[in-house]
């Protein structure tokens, strides 16, 4: 059995510590002058670059200075380093683990499964969530869009995985249909959406299974599981 799983939204709140953030930077870009970005942060337009694939694959300071730098053509280095160390420190400030999390990652690996962790971003970014957070050692492979060169919009990560881990019975569990349940459909394996963070309310079209959080979606793989074993 191979489980291939999302990080951000799915096993930790990545959008919930990033609303935190942005509501701390509220007082830190009045002070500094910065009311065009304030502007843009309290009416989301951080929510057109969504379907970007290239950002997908950017580092926190290369995501700062695209987005910093399409308010602010003139800002300079070293008010874009101030930028994201604000950021990165009051991020990981309120990162945390969902509670299913663990119980989750524990479960899968009880019925002997191979478990991938198939994440976006930069490498730094997200092996530093993974330390901060404590879950390394649970995954057999890490596959992140920032060293592969391709984000979750395309299958190769899903591929990828399958590959160094080939197998007939897999999994795919992840929070947002357009990437971890198309990549799901793209290699055969199972589907399981679950409905939480920054994409809970977008429109399903992929998934195979669509639950509330990770321990339903354990008990979806055991089900599977056992249906396979008795076929």
């Amino acid at each position: 059995m191979l489980v291939l799983v999302d990080l951000d939204d799915t096993l930790c709140n990545t959008w919930e510590a990033g609303k935190r953030t942005i509501l701390r930077a509220v007082p830190f870009l009045v002070r500094r002058g910065k009311l065009r970005a304030l502007l843009y942060l309290l009416v989301a337009k951080y929510r057109g670059l969504e379907d970007s694939e290239r950002l997908h694959t950017l580092d926190l300071h290369e995501l700062v200075e695209e987005l910093f730098g399409r308010i602010y053509p003139e800002i300079t280095e070293k008010e874009l380093v101030e930028l994201s160390t604000f950021v990165e420190n009051h991020f990981f400030r309120h990162l945390r683990l969902y509670d299913d999390a663990v119980p989750f990652l524990e479960g899968i690996k009880e019925l002997g499964a191979r478990v991938v962790l198939i994440t976006d971003s930069s490498t730094n970014w997200q092996r530093k969530k993974l330390e901060v957070l404590g879950i390394m050692d649970y995954f057999d492979d890490v596959i992140i869009s920032g060293e592969t060169g391709h984000s979750k919009f395309e299958s190769h990560n899903f591929r990828l995985a399958l590959k160094r881990f080939p197998d007939k019975e897999v999994y795919v569990v992840g929070d947002r249909d357009e990437t971890d349940m198309a990549g799901a459909r793209a290699i055969g394996a199972v589907g399981i959406l679950v409905r939480r963070g920054y994409f809970s309310g977008k429109r399903v079209r992929n998934a195979d299974y669509i639950v509330g959080n990770l321990l339903e979606a354990l008990e979806v793989i055991k089900r599977e599981h056992q249906a396979r074993a008795q076929a």
